[in-house]
């Protein structure tokens, strides 16, 4: 009768078995809440990030149409600065014109001129624009430009004697070579006189004979 007893208290009966499976039941349910309520989160991460990424792509595409109109503007604009500093060398030339007409003298329109030059130089010096110093000096060809050489006979040899066209730096960068003409030594001649000869005359010396007999 005992073990009769125990084995029917071991026995599951249909309370227990309905029990277990309503505690199964309503895990799984809340697992599927929990995993759905994920899903959701996840697909509202994705739809936010969607839309950054569009807000993002459109700002990117205003920035590029902006830098490039501002390049262009920047383009137009640049040389706005060395124009107003060019502007005064343009009212001086206007100047000597106008003076030139009236028939000022050959010295005065000179002297304008010097004037211009001067203040044009100081212009683009302003800009970095600087002459290469070429007159006397060793022939560069990093800075010059040779178009012909000239003979001296001063033993100078690839020296710069004349400028034909100015060159200039822009930053101490190579703006335009300067076309110059470079020395060249000329050669000495090589002929040979005989020492107490007359000019134009044979020499008669015999340079087989022996010494004077007494």
């Amino acid at each position: 009768m005992m073990d009769q007893e125990s084995e029917e208290a071991k026995a599951p009966t249909g309370d227990n078995v309905q029990e277990g499976s309503v505690v199964t039941t309503t895990e799984l349910e809340s697992t599927i809440s929990t995993l759905q309520a994920g899903i959701k989160e996840r697909i509202a991460e994705v739809e936010s990030l969607n839309d950054r990424l569009l807000r993002l792509h459109a700002e990117f595409e205003n920035y590029k149409k902006r830098a490039a109109r501002e390049r262009g503007e920047f383009a137009r604009f640049a040389n706005e600065g060395l124009l107003l500093e060019l502007l005064p060398v343009v009212d001086s030339l206007e100047h000597a014109v106008a003076t030139t007409r009236l028939g000022i003298d050959a010295q005065g329109i000179a002297d304008g001129l010097n004037v211009i030059h001067r203040l044009f130089q100081a212009t683009l010096e302003k800009t970095g624009v600087k002459p290469i110093e070429a007159l006397g000096h060793e022939f560069d060809p990093n800075f010059h430009q040779a178009v012909t050489q000239v003979e001296t006979t001063d033993g100078r040899d690839n020296i710069v004697v004349e400028e034909v066209r100015k060159g200039y730096l822009l930053e101490g960068r190579l703006l335009r070579p300067a076309m110059v003409k470079v020395s060249k030594a000329r050669v000495q001649s090589s002929g040979f006189e005989v020492p107490g000869s007359e000019a134009g005359g044979p020499d008669t010396r015999d340079v087989e004979s022996g010494p004077c007999e007494p």
